[in-house]
């Protein structure tokens, strides 16, 4: 039994394949977007991995496994395929929103911008809530010449709330200050 190699060689010279065997720049924004979903889903991980309470766990767990899911969409070079990928659906969208209703009736109210911090935890949501914005905004750029199923997008738009919830959330449940922005005019 031969072993499995991560590495191929085939992209020794700047190209890469997508799933479909169309090979392409590694710059292309394919590759920068489902790029830019799978570093979302490292920190994702990372927050993941923090000491936080098990259903946060969960769901982010969940989410990992979603982002996996958009990344082989966002991969795919169109032709026809022997196995079909996963998708996402509405329900993604909806659990989500459904986890940012439960934890925004314990949270106070929002009465200004929260600048980033306060807790590493609470910095780990923030960080993957800018990446996600990131990997929103290229699959945007993407859908332009690539059609993105829109729920890919509707959910990241989604996800990038929820972690602002999440931070939100962490900052209650770890007794850190959430500091306000206060803008000098």
């Amino acid at each position: 039994m031969s072993k499995w190699k991560i590495y191929t060689k085939t992209g020794d010279k700047g190209k890469t394949a997508l799933i479909g065997g169309t090979r392409v720049p590694k710059y292309d924004i394919r590759i920068e977007a489902y790029g830019t979903v799978d570093e979302l889903n490292a920190y994702v991980g990372l927050l993941r991995d923090q000491d936080i309470d098990d259903h946060s766990k969960a769901v982010l767990l969940e989410i990992q496994d979603r982002l996996f899911t958009m990344e082989s969409a966002l991969a795919a070079d169109g032709r026809p395929l022997k196995n079909p990928l996963p998708v996402l659906d509405a329900e993604d969208v909806a659990l989500l929103e459904k986890e940012m209703d439960v934890m925004n009736e314990s949270l106070p109210e929002l009465t200004a911008f929260i600048l980033p911090g306060g807790h590493p935890v609470v910095s780990y949501c923030h960080i993957a809530r800018t990446v996600c914005r990131r990997a929103e905004r290229l699959t945007i750029k993407m859908n332009e010449q690539y059609p993105v199923d829109p729920v890919n997008i509707r959910y990241l738009n989604r996800l990038s709330d929820y972690l602002f919830v999440l931070a939100r959330k962490f900052s209650k449940d770890l007794g850190a200050t959430e500091s306000l922005w206060k803008p000098r005019v």
